[in-house]
């Protein structure tokens, strides 16, 4: 099971930087496009949609990214909205912010959201704005935003090694006890003191004056404040639907959503603080 899980996580990360790097902006807006509809897909069955009702979301779905695709970029990928984008990333924002409320009164919350079509709709709020920010974030600085793309990661990854470490050597207090029981209070601050060590760390590397350092860590701390609610809201679902993974298209690692549920609250808090400040190129 490990060597399996380890061989798919390889594959992954090649594909993945392949893509990022390799490929024209056209090219990576349509890959990402085909692994969002794949989440969409478990999406629907976290919604207990039928196979019929999963077609359908799907459809919507693509026509959301479509829409989406042509409110910011009007089909060009290297001249984007910015003003539109940040109407469709400040949605996003907010609905992160409510759903780690949800989170805490779960499952009392369920009534709010428990009804399958909620749960779809809301799929669309998670699923459009993270393909944008990830296509943005990318063409940012001339191409050279893929680094950028790159830095999230890292965050997300930061996030949940320092997680980890520090909730197994000093977790007591759960942190969301009905959603899931492993993950602590204790480790939720060691992972927010990995990333800010990471942008410390960035912020010398460049150079940047204490003022922009300031900022700059704050951001980083509110995307891995994202990337754990994200991570949290994908397991509320797959509770309440009574599942352990959102499917099985990745041996030993599960489905797209598993692996995704962090980057797809990251990455539109972070690209809209990449939107109203002036990043590095090669961050």
């Amino acid at each position: 099971m490990l060597k399996q899980r380890i061989i798919t996580a390889l594959v992954l990360v090649a594909l993945f930087l392949g893509a990022l790097f390799l490929i024209p902006i056209q090219w990576f807006a349509l890959v990402t496009v085909a692994v969002i509809l794949i989440g969409g897909w478990e999406w629907a069955n976290l919604s207990n949609l039928n196979r019929a009702l999963r077609f359908v979301f799907l459809a919507v779905l693509g026509a959301a990214l479509v829409g989406t695709a042509q409110y910011v970029f009007a089909m060009d990928f290297s001249s984007p909205n910015t003003d539109n984008a940040r109407q469709i990333l400040a949605v996003a924002c907010g609905w992160w912010a409510l759903a780690f409320l949800w989170v805490q009164s779960y499952p009392a919350s369920a009534m709010l959201w428990g009804n399958r079509w909620a749960r779809g709709l809301i799929g669309l709020v998670v699923l459009v704005p993270a393909w944008l920010a990830v296509v943005l974030l990318r063409g940012l600085h001339g191409g050279d935003g893929a680094w950028l793309v790159l830095f999230v990661v890292a965050v997300v990854v930061a996030a949940d090694v320092g997680a980890y470490f520090v909730g197994r050597r000093f977790g007591k207090h759960k942190l969301a006890r009905e959603v899931s029981p492993g993950k602590s209070w204790e480790g939720f601050f060691g992972g927010l003191g990995a990333c800010l060590i990471l942008a410390l760390v960035v912020s010398a590397m460049f150079h940047l004056p204490l003022k922009n350092t300031i900022l700059f860590s704050l951001g980083v701390l509110v995307t891995a404040l994202a990337s754990v609610i994200g991570d949290l809201v994908e397991s509320m679902f797959k509770r309440h639907r009574g599942i352990k993974d959102s499917s099985q298209i990745l041996p030993g690692h599960g489905g797209i959503l598993d692996r995704l549920d962090s980057l797809s609250a990251a990455l539109p808090v972070f690209t809209m603080a990449a939107l109203a400040s002036e990043l590095p190129s090669y961050l």
